[in-house]
């Protein structure tokens, strides 16, 4: 993810000592609805006093000092809508860190809702295997005109007649300001406002639901964001042992841990319990420092595990280490901790092919067939060797895992955002080698993953942006357009100063997709392409993938640009792409026998440029 601005040093306190709880009196987070009240609670170790205030009442209300730094409170007479901040002794006033709604921002107060209001209606959901996935993930605000839960429910039709089985939101969590990627979000119980009301968000999972889609939801347990972020004031939030991208690592392993970890597992088990969502992501899970003897990323899957009551739950991780002891499978084959891993080592030996960019660690990829075939075949690309634009070794051993454990895409959230100018794909490589890296990514044994707006060739870029303001804003503008500096393409800052502003409102309009282009070419033709490449998965790949193992795959390079990779698939049977992913022709390049299900070209000639021939046999 793009990092926006290090956190204020004001938020990079020292940790303070606290007794850890005894199992099994770990208190809840957030307020409690009790008969004829509101039960407020909040964990303050730091404060020796804290008060509640309500809005529209001019006195403070005293808490009282619990064990273990808690500071608790039941107000008879409150209740949903009621809004309310904790005050301290030196005028700090703070909102609930573990609010459910905040109406007017990450500064503001928080509100009391009533989280069994909403009616569910999908008590017949079981949710789907993993191996039937086709994900598609979308950002809420830039995916229709009016970027909220409730009209993404209008477009849940457009993703089922395209074959997309799992929908996957970039982080809603509350953040400061209208507009925002998600990973800057303070309040983590929060789904931003400016989305909607948390009901919306339930009646969109539900709505999903009905048409037979799952759910899953990003999160961000390695850093806050920098501006709205008051945990620190008051509880042990930070550790100064650890560093990150973004200042001082979250204190999962110092003095005061304990409740900071159950802060963050509540959270985890809060999205799959009230929302019923079906899965969660794992923001960059690489930057979750944590010493201890029982990591955090360990306790993560057996506390969702109890509270999913008995659905499947899927867990992805983002997780730059490619570390494979965090996807292994029991003698069943189920998941023991992480269902699967967003893959850039396929991304980015695709993305050179197509595009021929080798800046930055594009380097590593770019011309090396091997690592791509690699990568097809058995997940990672790097799994141990040294990586030159790392200097360090990276990656473990994965052709023991199935495919199943990876997530292949071309285009998502980073990959785009993370240019100059957010461009798509589709505005930098030719099509014929787009069309050829669509049909090998989603017909691939991994399971496939597309950004929004991509089955239909989006005109709209995604570019990085945010809301702050101030100094922070001018912060985040500079420091975007400082990263950009090392590129020769960006030397003279006056075309520094063409990249765009992620503060500007205008930003974050040139990311909304326009559902007008599904009716015009050649955007139609697009999408055509992706419902039949999805056809064809549903009909021939994911019944296949059933019982698939490791050691599935295996990759033959024929010349630069040209490989063969072979799949034994759960049924016995041979799933094999051959792929010339090249503007040249290629040498001798023959397909293996079998049944033809796909070419990016009609001729079945192997050897034409940017070709790529799946058979089954």
């Amino acid at each position: 993810m793009t990092v926006a601005s290090p956190p204020p040093a004001s938020a990079k306190s020292a940790s303070t000592t606290s007794t850890a709880p005894a199992a099994g009196r770990l208190p809840r987070f957030g307020p409690q609805l009790v008969d004829g009240g509101v039960l407020f609670r909040l964990w303050a170790p730091k404060r020796p006093r804290v008060l509640l205030r309500l809005e529209g009442e001019s006195v403070a209300r005293a808490m009282r000092q619990a064990d273990d730094g808690w500071h608790l409170l039941e107000v008879p007479g409150a209740g949903p809508g009621s809004r309310y901040w904790f005050e301290f002794e030196d005028g700090l006033r703070v909102p609930d860190p573990a609010s459910r709604l905040q109406p007017l921002d990450v500064h503001g107060p928080s509100e009391v809702i009533d989280p069994q209001r909403y009616r569910w209606r999908d008590q017949h959901w079981r949710g789907r295997p993993w191996h039937e996935a086709v994900i598609y993930e979308l950002h809420i605000g830039a995916f229709t005109a009016a970027g909220t839960f409730q009209a993404a429910i209008e477009r849940i039709h457009h993703l089922v007649e395209l074959g997309v089985t799992a929908i996957e939101l970039m982080p809603v969590a509350e953040f400061p300001g209208q507009r925002n990627w998600g990973y800057d979000g303070v309040l983590l119980f929060a789904p931003d406002a400016s989305y909607g009301h948390p009901d919306d968000l339930k009646a969109l999972v539900d709505a999903a639901h009905q048409r037979g889609l799952m759910v899953l939801l990003d999160v961000v347990y390695n850093h806050f964001g920098p501006d709205g972020n008051y945990l620190a004031a008051y509880a042990p939030l930070f550790n100064d042992h650890h560093h990150t991208p973004w200042g001082a690592a979250v204190n999962y392993d110092g003095d005061g841990a304990a409740l900071v970890r159950e802060f963050m597992l509540q959270n985890a088990a809060f999205w799959i319990e009230e929302f019923h969502f079906d899965g969660l992501r794992l923001d960059a899970v690489h930057a979750i420092k944590d010493d201890s003897a029982n990591h955090l990323l360990a306790e993560i899957p057996a506390r969702l595990q109890r509270a999913a009551n008995g659905r499947p739950i899927h867990l992805i991780i983002e997780n730059e280490e490619n570390e494979v002891s965090r996807l292994l499978r029991s003698d069943d084959d189920d998941p023991v901790q992480y269902t699967a891993q967003w893959n850039d080592d396929v991304h980015h030996g695709l993305h050179t092919a197509a595009t021929g960019e080798y800046a930055g660690y594009y380097h590593d990829y770019a011309g090396d067939t091997a690592k791509l075939g690699r990568a097809l075949a058995e997940g990672f690309a790097f799994q141990g060797e040294l990586m030159a634009y790392r200097g360090v070794p990276r990656g473990e051993p994965s052709a023991a895992l199935p495919p199943t454990a990876f997530v292949a895409f071309i285009q998502n959230h980073d990959q785009i955002g993370n240019r100059a100018f957010g461009e798509r794909l589709t505005a930098i490589a030719p099509a014929a080698a787009v069309r050829a890296l669509a049909g090998t990514y989603l017909l691939l044994p991994q399971i496939p993953m597309l950004f929004m707006g991509e089955e239909f060739a989006a005109s709209s870029p995604f570019p990085f942006f945010c809301d702050f303001s101030g100094d922070l804003a001018r912060a985040v503008r500079e420091g975007r357009r400082a990263e950009f500096s090392r590129f020769p393409e960006f030397a003279d800052p006056q075309q520094r100063e063409l990249i765009p502003d992620p503060g500007s409102a205008q930003t974050f309009a040139a990311a909304k997709l326009d559902w007008s282009e599904l009716a015009r070419e050649p955007h139609a033709q697009w999408l055509a392409l992706y419902r039949q490449l999805l056809q064809i998965r549903q009909r021939e790949i994911i019944p296949r993938l059933r019982g698939i193992k490791g050691h599935a795959g295996r990759c033959t390079v024929q010349e630069p640009g040209a490989l063969i990779v072979r799949w034994k698939m759960g049924d016995g049977t041979q799933l094999a792409l051959t792929a010339n992913l090249h503007n040249d022709a290629a040498g001798e390049l023959t397909a293996p026998s079998g049944r033809v299900i796909w070419s990016a070209k009609p001729e079945l000639s192997a050897h034409a440029p940017w070709q790529a021939i799946w058979t089954l046999g």
